[in-house]
């Protein structure tokens, strides 16, 4: 199995190797041993095909572009999701352990402007002042009331789990799940993925049994994601569907091709979001960022109290 490399998604290299792969498929579903374009239901080209394949229906061929196409999208997508995570943990961890010293800082900063007014009596002084207070006790927000029970998808995970399943709220230990809970996530990636079913009841029921791996991906549960894989590989095992006439085969490489089209926004977002640009900073090791980012609001703190207390002496 390989494995992906940590950090951000692939989209600068291994993304469009990716792309490659799905547009490749495209060409060859397009395309016959000569270059010239073939058209689904032109005779010829059919027979054509035929032909260079010692007597295999066109179909065939096309249907094996297709997987191979489904697997370069599924491989996208679970490096997109990885680096999900990694953004929504990373943003939920910074405002657990590092909301309160930036609270800190913002009670100092009104304290010293506080006492810079009383010195000055200057109105001016004093506007500062009461704006500076203001921050530092401003109306709570619905991200600020519902703290670890919403993220970017809504209803968090944990929250979710503990309305439907009676389990307590779990936030992330870490900002990136351990080696082999990622190891135990592509797996059921690339077996249960969704993109993989055609047939819209095998899809709910695949989608359903995703978005519970995602979930315990998101934690970091190596347990829950072996139990997981576990009650998979016993569960059971979709009939393999005939050969599709090429029409559906083209349909289906479109849809692929507009899929990989939606992931390719969904990682630019996420890259070029405030925590996913943060994220660049430290690709080997994000979870000693948010150490780094405590150490430099330490020493902020460190001194505005400094500051402070040479202002009330």
């Amino acid at each position: 199995m390989t494995e992906d490399p940590p950090g951000v998604p692939t989209t600068p290299a291994d993304d469009e190797q990716g792309d490659q792969r799905v547009d490749e498929q495209s060409s060859v579903d397009e395309h016959g041993a000569d270059g010239a374009r073939t058209v689904p239901g032109d005779p010829s080209a059919d027979a054509s095909a035929q032909t260079a394949a010692g007597g295999e229906r066109p179909e065939a061929r096309l249907e094996r572009a297709v997987r191979a196409a489904e697997q370069a999208l599924i491989e996208f997508e679970i490096a997109v999701e990885t680096f999900r995570v990694e953004v929504e943990n990373f943003s939920r961890l910074h405002h657990q352990k590092l909301g309160p010293m930036y609270t800190r800082l913002d009670e100092l900063d009104a304290q010293i402007a506080e006492a810079h007014a009383a010195r000055t009596g200057d109105p001016e002084d004093l506007r500062r002042a009461q704006e500076a207070r203001a921050l530092v006790l401003p109306m709570p927000g619905v991200d600020e009331l519902f703290h670890d029970w919403i993220d970017s998808d809504g209803l968090s995970p944990e929250a979710a789990a503990m309305l439907t399943d009676h389990q307590s709220v779990q936030p992330p230990k870490r900002v990136r799940p351990s080696d082999e809970a990622r190891k135990l996530y592509r797996e059921l990636a690339r077996k249960a993925h969704p993109d993989l079913a055609q047939e819209e009841k095998e899809r709910a029921r695949r989608e359903a049994f995703i978005t519970r791996v995602n979930a315990a991906y998101g934690r970091g549960d190596e347990a829950e994601l072996g139990e997981l894989l576990r009650e998979w590989d016993a569960g059971p095992v979709p009939e393999a569907s005939p050969i599709a006439e090429s029409e559906e085969l083209y349909a289906r490489l479109e849809w692929l091709s507009q899929r990989k089209e939606l992931l390719t926004m969904i990682a630019k977002e996420l890259e070029d979001s405030a925590i996913g640009a943060m994220l660049k900073m430290a690709p080997d090791d994000p979870d000693r960022l948010l150490d780094e980012i405590a150490e430099q609001l330490l020493a902020q703190v460190a001194q505005r109290e400094a500051e402070l207390a040479g202002l009330v002496q």
